[in-house]
């Protein structure tokens, strides 16, 4: 079932002043009845982390790979961008084009740019993928979970940053209204001298 869990593992005689979290995604079977094994695993990553928590060169290194891939995964993540806004533009171009040659062109580059979008972010995945799992054990501590009312959620404390999303400009949004009004009443304009 995709209900979230939790372990609690408890030193006795210690005294707490840090947790150490594990935000695990994926237990290396899809979440249907058939619980099918799948390539998604984060169980052996929860085991090495776990043995090597107390370790600074181990967490140094994974942050290292961490910054490594985020700096590796931005420029790809900028050229998405990119390519969106393109994509945008050539479907409202295709959409609004004739049914001839050149509506024909617009049509081809749009599907030339979803291509290239879709291959660019099947490059972005393994490198995303990579990013989310190191970022998945951190440690909190004792005040802020005082401060969260002893919320031991790992979603309230784990910090995730977002990819940039594409939004077209609301100036690009309204020239292309009016465009299409102007389309539109052409059409009808067509319509009309059909009827009489």
């Amino acid at each position: 079932a995709g209900v979230s869990t939790a372990v609690l593992l408890f030193t006795r005689g210690a005294k707490t002043e840090r947790i150490w979290f594990y935000d695990m995604a994926h237990d290396g079977f899809s979440l249907d009845d058939k619980r099918q094994p799948t390539a998604e695993n984060d169980i052996p990553d929860i085991l090495l982390c776990w043995r090597q928590r107390q370790d600074a060169a181990f967490a140094a290194a994974r942050q290292a790979r961490l910054e490594a891939l985020q700096a590796q995964a931005a420029p790809l993540k900028a050229e998405r961008l990119r390519l969106q806004g393109e994509s945008h533009r050539l479907t409202f171009e295709s959409a609004i084009a004739p049914e001839d040659g050149e509506g024909e062109a617009a049509r081809a580059a749009l599907g030339a740019a979803q291509k290239t979008l879709a291959d660019l972010q099947a490059e972005i995945a393994p490198l995303q993928a990579e990013i989310d799992r190191l970022g998945r054990q951190f440690w909190v501590t004792k005040a802020q979970v005082k401060a969260n009312k002893y919320d031991l959620s790992a979603s309230r404390y784990r910090q995730v940053a977002q990819d940039e999303a594409f939004y077209e400009s609301p100036q690009v949004t309204m020239a292309r209204l009016l465009e299409l009004e102007q389309v539109m009443k052409a059409e009808i304009q067509g319509i009309e001298e059909l009827l009489k």
